[in-house]
């Protein structure tokens, strides 16, 4: 059985590759990578390092020779998903992958924010590619609450444009122990998991959790979408991502962050790594 990983050298692929590590024998794993000069580490561990890059497709085919299970982590260029994943598909396609793995994003085929609707157009793809699938629909990552944690415990101020709205994020380390238990199992019904965190949150609760740990004030600053946006724009954002975190605050006021689905609990076996354990993790990182 031969399970292959694409982008693992990225922030979530290296932490399935280390989950997969404690299920199955490490040559049963292959890297794939864009630099495989960044992979040396997978070598060292006996992993098998294969280059595969979206955006040259005839590199795709040789690399998925003789995978078994493949997992798919949605490409980083927004705007240039849907051809990439198209590239990645039609390759495992005609290798004959006998299953596909996709991370998308909750609700995928409701969701408003602005990234769903290249996670949609993948997912249709998929289930009309005649490949076995799964489909991991992620929420938010708690760590895209915590990049600046520093600089928000220096300044006292965690500033967002979420209001109210609840979030049931959870960590990287959840969502890539999903999905390395979904590629062992490999199911044969063609599921669709909904993967949020057990317990949400506000943004005024995440700034009290990272009061609570760091022993000091730390208060919630809500900003109308427009000057959030230029707040972020001004501290050297590139306009790109500062639209994604904006839309994503804004659509959080409508409850797109919010689930109460219990699928990534039921797959990792346990509750999702909470909140206030993430600052703690952060804090001694």
């Amino acid at each position: 059985m031969k399970i292959a990983i694409t982008g693992a050298t990225g922030q979530l692929g290296h932490l399935v590759i280390q989950a997969l590590i404690q299920q199955t024998a490490p040559e049963n794993i292959i890297a794939l990578v864009r630099d495989p000069k960044k992979a040396q580490h997978f070598l060292d561990q006996g992993i098998e390092v294969r280059f595969f890059d979206y955006s040259q497709a005839e590199s795709l085919q040789p690399a998925l020779s003789g995978v078994d299970r493949l997992l798919l982590i949605s490409g980083s260029e927004v705007g240039q998903r849907v051809p990439q994943h198209q590239a990645v598909i039609d390759a495992a396609v005609k290798t004959s992958v006998p299953f596909i793995a996709y991370t998308s994003i909750l609700n995928a085929d409701t969701n408003p924010l602005s990234l769903a609707a290249e996670h949609k157009e993948t997912e249709s793809l998929i289930k009309h590619s005649g490949l076995s699938y799964a489909l991991l629909r992620n929420n938010w990552y708690i760590e895209n609450y915590l990049g600046n944690l520093a600089y928000t415990v220096s300044e006292g101020k965690l500033y967002g444009a979420a209001e109210t709205g609840k979030i049931s994020a959870a960590s990287r380390q959840d969502y890539a122990q999903a999905a390395a238990n979904v590629l062992i199992s490999a199911p044969s019904n063609n599921p669709v998991y909904e993967l949020a965190g057990s317990d949400a949150f506000t943004l005024s609760e995440l700034a009290s959790t990272i009061s609570t740990v760091y022993h000091t004030q730390v208060e919630y600053i809500n900003l109308t979408p427009a000057d959030y946006s230029q707040a972020l724009s001004a501290a050297g954002l590139p306009q790109g991502l500062v639209d994604v975190i904006v839309d994503a605050d804004a659509q959080t006021t409508h409850g797109a962050m919010y689930s109460e689905s219990t699928d990534l609990e039921t797959l990792i076996g346990r509750k999702t790594t909470s909140i206030q354990q993430s600052v703690e993790q952060q804090k001694n990182a």
